[in-house]
């Protein structure tokens, strides 16, 4: 099957199901999956190796759900780690327990057992994705998730003539999980990745990689939809197409207020679905992503390209390049995310909190601890209001909800212990990072109403970090470059139309403010959601209260859950 062929059949498949789930919608309000974890050996730039998948698949099968629809997705591990999955995005309402990070909200599923993640998709509606959340096995680990509108309910956009997914990931040529454990020996960042895909796919400028291209095939005159995910796991990406704008439409799987724009920044969690207009000459044009780095840190400089190709043209045809921003653009990045607002819409409001019940302040900062079995005799560790994040052995959630002592504290704080020049000049000296023998937890009152600053500092190093609360979405209500000033920042807020998302890029040597309501009981993670970072301790978790009502309490554990 050529290229064009496979990317009709991709839509045909997308559009079959769509008209299947509109005409059987009243039998089908369960959707099973089944997730076989196995490994399976898989060839890129030249390189052979086995790496765990999701049914021998890279990337994973793609779920498909209706807003509404009660989703079973059967995992099975039969690869030689722990596994655990997280449906990132997916609010998950009083029901933790599938939420899926290794020992927060379960178990991690052992080998040769299953568990059965069993959770509704309410209220939501757009482009999320799934990921392993244990080590670093989401760097092949990982998947789309769809979920469309309830049946007679359009987009708020043109009305697009297909649907395309493009995963952005992070390719190794060896075993990611020794990559890791030599850098950790080390005390030191492993090494980066040897290439970016799109689809598991590095391109053509890659060795080995004319075979490895993902190809779609559009049709003069019509109009795209492309759901872009970034599942790389350390690499903030630009992305762009050669001749084409794209205009925003969704972040987050929220709707946005469309903008036009020849390029996006996209962090590793987020997601943006974009529509292009087929309207450039008949011919073959690159899509390309290259990271965004404006710190003077080491990343994987190099870019991954697809191809966008018009019906009936010869695929001897040499693609046109796109035009992408500079690595280090930091101008471009702050502009790119200015434009970005929640639609808004009487159908779709932005509930934005105006007031605020309880404030936090968490400083993110990286530093160098003693380690006598690294072979430097240091290592790098990272830290919320100086707290390095521990991992328990049990899953946090379970603890709470057996009221299990002994396992965390709930005493972390709410400002950092020390208030000093966050972003001046690089501050090598170690601020004391706490690494207690528990994890130090958040607790929140039920439907209280948060605001979390979120403060990068020059602790080593700034840099932008990508940050991922579970559970909940969140209104990006202003970012800044600098230190936060607590009294002139809050009134330039965007307290209307904000962004609505699930992760947010704290800039660069800035900060980040969102808000939320607590209205979903359980212990939720928050942490970076650059890979290395979190491995370092840049997380943490909240635990938020039941509520007083029925339907305000965690849901009880579900059979089968795994034990530790």
């Amino acid at each position: 099957m050529g290229p064009g062929s496979f990317s009709r059949s991709l839509a045909f498949g997308f559009f079959l199901f769509f008209t299947l789930s509109l005409v059987t919608i009243a039998n089908a309000r369960v959707k099973q999956y089944k997730f076989n974890i196995q490994v399976a050996n898989v060839s890129r730039l030249c390189h052979m190796k086995p790496i765990v998948t999701v049914n021998g698949m890279f990337p994973g099968p793609t779920i498909y759900a209706l807003e509404g629809d009660r989703l079973r997705i059967n995992v099975t591990n039969h690869a030689h780690y722990n596994i655990s999955i997280h449906w990132h995005g997916v609010k998950q309402n009083r029901n933790g327990w599938a939420d899926g990070p290794a020992y927060i909200t379960q178990c991690p599923i052992r080998i040769g057992q299953s568990f059965v993640y069993d959770f509704n998709v309410t209220g939501q509606r757009g482009t999320l994705w799934w990921h392993a959340h244990i080590l670093w096995l989401r760097a092949t680990v990982y998947g789309a998730i769809v979920i469309m509108p309830k049946p007679g309910t359009p987009y708020p956009f043109p009305q697009p003539t297909f649907e395309f997914i493009m995963i952005l990931g992070e390719w190794w040529n060896n075993d990611v999980e020794e990559v890791v454990k030599q850098g950790n020996q080390l005390g030191l960042p492993p090494n980066t990745s040897d290439a970016h895909t799109i689809n598991g796919k590095p391109g053509p400028m890659f060795p080995c990689s004319e075979k490895h291209t993902y190809v779609i095939e559009v049709e003069a005159g019509k109009t795209y939809l492309l759901r872009i995910i970034n599942a790389a796991l350390n690499d903030q990406l630009f992305f762009a197409i050669a001749g084409h704008n794209m205009t925003v439409v969704e972040i987050d799987a929220v709707y946005t207020k469309p903008f036009s724009t020849n390029a996006i920044l996209i962090s590793p969690g987020q997601t943006t679905n974009v529509l292009i207009n087929a309207d450039q000459a008949p011919g073959r044009y690159f899509m390309a992503a290259h990271p965004f780095m404006d710190a003077p840190l080491s990343v994987d400089n190099r870019t991954v390209t697809a191809i966008l190709q018009y019906k009936g043209v010869s695929t001897a045809i040499v693609p046109k390049f796109p035009h992408l921003p500079k690595m280090n653009d930091s101008s471009l990045a702050l502009a790119y995310n200015s434009k970005l607002r929640s639609l808004n819409s009487p159908n779709f409001p932005a509930n934005v909190p105006t007031g605020v019940h309880r404030r936090l302040f968490y400083t993110i900062g990286m530093g160098i601890d003693p380690c006598p079995s690294c072979r430097n005799g240091t290592r790098v560790v990272a830290s919320l209001n100086n707290i390095t994040f521990s991992m328990p052995d049990i899953a946090l959630l379970h603890a709470h909800y057996h009221k299990i002592e002994g396992v965390f504290v709930t005493d972390f704080p709410d400002n950092p212990p020390k208030a000093f020049n966050y972003t001046g000049v690089p501050l090598t000296a170690n601020l004391q990072t706490v690494v207690t023998p528990i994890p130090r937890l958040s607790t929140i009152a039920f439907n209280s109403t948060v605001e979390l600053i979120l403060q990068d500092t020059n602790l080593l190093s700034v840099e932008n970090h990508p940050f991922h609360l579970h559970g909940y979405n969140f209104f990006v209500v202003g970012t800044g470059v600098g230190n936060f000033d607590p009294v002139k920042d809050p009134k330039k807020f965007n307290l209307i139309d904000p962004p609505e998302r699930n992760t947010v890029g704290v800039p660069t040597g800035g900060w980040a403010a969102i808000r939320f309501r607590a209205d979903n009981p359980g212990v939720w993670f928050m942490h970076c959601h650059l890979e290395l970072h979190t491995s370092w301790g840049l997380k943490m978790a909240f635990v938020v209260n039941d509520g007083p009502g029925p339907d305000q309490s965690i849901l009880p554990p579900p059979d089968g859950l795994p034990s530790c």
